[in-house]
């Protein structure tokens, strides 16, 4: 079992900087990807990046340029510095945990963390 928990979430101006993190507990392979997804008030859970072991990322479309996924593969960790913050940023951002292992998904999230952009 796999346990994911959010920190580094709050209040900030736009323009402004926050970086998350996210401590993973319980074994991790070096198969897992790990990532986070933000969900607003009203609007569907959506992509905002992800990384693998490898450190292989993707970014969804609105945050490339001003998001940065990391990884400490030691540590269990992932963190999101995110620059450059706007108003649509504000949403509870989730981490994630996905893994394929013997044909079977596996799908792991925190509990969330708000990120709240003021104008």
């Amino acid at each position: 079992q796999v346990q994911l928990v959010e920190s580094g979430g709050g209040l900030v101006q736009a323009g402004g900087s926050l970086r998350l993190s996210c401590a993973a507990s319980g074994t991790i392979f070096s198969i897992d990807i790990m990532g986070w997804y933000r969900q607003a008030p009203g609007k569907q859970r959506e992509l905002v990046a992800t990384i693998s072991s490898g450190g292989s990322t993707n970014y969804g479309d609105s945050v490339k340029g001003r998001f940065t996924i990391s990884r400490d593969n030691a540590k269990k960790t992932v963190y999101l510095q995110m620059n450059s913050l706007k108003p649509e940023d504000t949403a509870v951002y989730y981490c994630n945990l996905f893994r394929v292992l013997g044909g079977i998904t596996y799908n792991y999230w925190g509990q969330g963390t708000q990120v709240t952009v003021s104008s």
